[in-house]
């Protein structure tokens, strides 16, 4: 009876520490995704601003940016929607061409701040993101409620922005800078935890693969947002 026992808690004690390193291994995972993704993003934008003829084709021509633009949004929307279906390789040059086409819509960034405050910056959403995630990541308590709520909340900004597009405010830049660094804050814990719990029902899958790259794109979309909105508040224009 004894051996019974030791041998059954024994079973759970392994299984736990299986679990403990797939989880691990495929949250790594999502982060070298995330990771190159930015990388490619900060290459592409840095050399598009130092490109004055290439920066003002792009921000000089507003019909060539909102078309970058719009096709950001398709390549999230396709990346979403085809996730379980297409090929792993294709998930990946999906994500990597999404942050391609970032970099060249975030080169005017470049252009407007100086060098030495985005590198501040970037240090700074670097620890906030890597703290708030690590939050997500280790947290007992559950923060599936704070979903729709972050959710309404980036809806609010969306409509905040567009309005300021006409109205030219500070305040309300103020004001949705600061509601977009909570936001974001809030969203990079929320998709942590919610990653995390995508595990146990993919990590084992043919899938596991294409959800590391959906889940990076959630990790590299809460980094930028928060990255730029921080910016406003700690950036110098040049």
């Amino acid at each position: 009876m004894q051996k019974n026992y030791d041998s059954s808690v024994h079973s759970r004690s392994a299984s736990r520490t299986d679990v403990d390193q797939g989880l691990r291994a495929y949250m790594l995972k999502i982060y070298n995704y995330m990771t190159i993704g930015l990388g490619i993003t900060g290459v592409i934008a840095y050399f598009v601003a130092s490109n004055e003829q290439l920066l003002m084709a792009i921000m000089g021509n507003p019909i060539l940016f909102w078309g970058l633009f719009i096709a950001q949004i398709g390549a999230v929307v396709y990346l979403s929607a085809r996730i379980t279906k297409m090929p792993t390789r294709t998930a990946q040059i999906t994500f990597f061409a999404y942050a391609a086409l970032s970099g060249l819509t975030f080169s005017g960034i470049f252009a407007a701040y100086t060098f030495e405050s985005i590198s501040r910056v970037f240090f700074i959403t670097s620890i906030t993101f890597g703290a708030m995630s690590l939050y997500g990541y280790s947290t007992k308590r559950d923060l599936t409620g704070m979903g729709s709520f972050l959710m309404m909340g980036v809806i609010g900004l969306v409509i905040a922005s567009v309005v300021n597009m006409f109205l030219q405010s500070s305040a309300l830049m103020f004001i949705t800078s600061l509601l977009g660094v909570l936001i974001f804050v809030g969203l990079t814990a929320y998709d942590t935890q919610k990653l995390k719990l995508m595990y146990y029902q993919v990590g084992q899958s043919d899938l596991a693969e294409n959800y590391a790259v959906i889940g990076a794109l959630k990790l590299y979309l809460d980094f930028i947002n928060l990255f730029i909105y921080l910016l406003r508040f700690m950036g110098d224009r040049r």
